[in-house]
């Protein structure tokens, strides 16, 4: 799926941890730089926290490290151990636990013919993989993807709704800051990169709605002011870190 998505344009795969794609592409896993981040089971980030810094562990803490230790095959937590046993369940976490869905995307990418691409191109490496972090949006760059909506026959808005309503998305976009065009972008498509197009309808309804999959944002077309509209689509794009239907 990565593979063919990468081929014909498609939605790339986001969040990989750099240690896991290190390894996937033959590095090895004890040279892997592995961020307390990158263990996304946050019951087991927690407890690996503890281990960070010299301050003395209770007995709890000394419980919980050493509970998840041994059930790794690891030693309990000692003063001398401590930045060693760190480490080692760090690369546990990240690496040793997932080395089956490793190979497993190791042999579907080549399945797809893209593998000596990546390997004798390793720039390309971000291309598949994106970072949301290395991603900067700016108005310009969405504006310009965006597919506008004619008005037909069957169009749900009038002529005057849709220019309206797409004239408050003009202008939700021009003003907005980058954190904010990513959470739109989250809304928009489901995904924190930039697509190759962007496509809007006007519809009756209540409230902006989005269809992830065909990446078509949904305005209705009741709004009148703008106020009421920037008021509704900023509720519409936090609700993403909670689901859909929870504005």
């Amino acid at each position: 799926m990565m593979g063919h998505s990468f081929l014909h344009g498609g939605p790339c795969l986001t969040g990989l941890s750099p240690a896991i794609i290190h390894v996937l592409f033959g590095g090895s896993p004890e040279t892997a730089t592995i961020d307390i981040l990158d263990c996304v089971d946050t019951d087991v980030r927690q407890v690996i926290e503890m281990l960070k810094g010299t301050g003395e562990l209770s007995e709890e803490e000394k419980r919980a490290i050493t509970d998840l230790a041994v059930s790794w095959d690891l030693p309990g937590v000692t003063s001398e151990n401590r930045r060693w046993l760190l480490d080692k369940l760090l690369i546990h976490a990240v690496l040793e636990r997932t080395s089956k869905q490793v190979k497993q995307l190791r042999r579907g990418l080549k399945e797809t013919l893209i593998w000596p691409l990546l390997t004798e191109r390793k720039d390309t490496l971000l291309l598949l993989f994106p970072r949301t972090r290395d991603t900067v949006y700016t108005p310009l760059m969405i504006l310009e993807r965006i597919i506008w909506p004619t008005h037909d026959e069957d169009s749900e808005a009038s002529l005057e709704d849709t220019c309206r309503l797409t004239g408050f998305l003009r202008t939700f976009i021009g003003n907005s800051s980058y954190n904010i065009l990513r959470f739109l972008m989250k809304f928009w498509t489901g995904w924190d990169v930039l697509p190759r197009s962007l496509d809007v309808e006007v519809v009756d309804g209540n409230l902006p709605k989005s269809s992830t999959c065909y990446q078509t944002l949904k305005l209705p077309s009741h709004y009148k002011d703008y106020a009421a509209f920037e008021r509704d689509i900023l509720a519409a794009i936090w609700s993403s870190d909670y689901g859909f239907g929870m504005v």
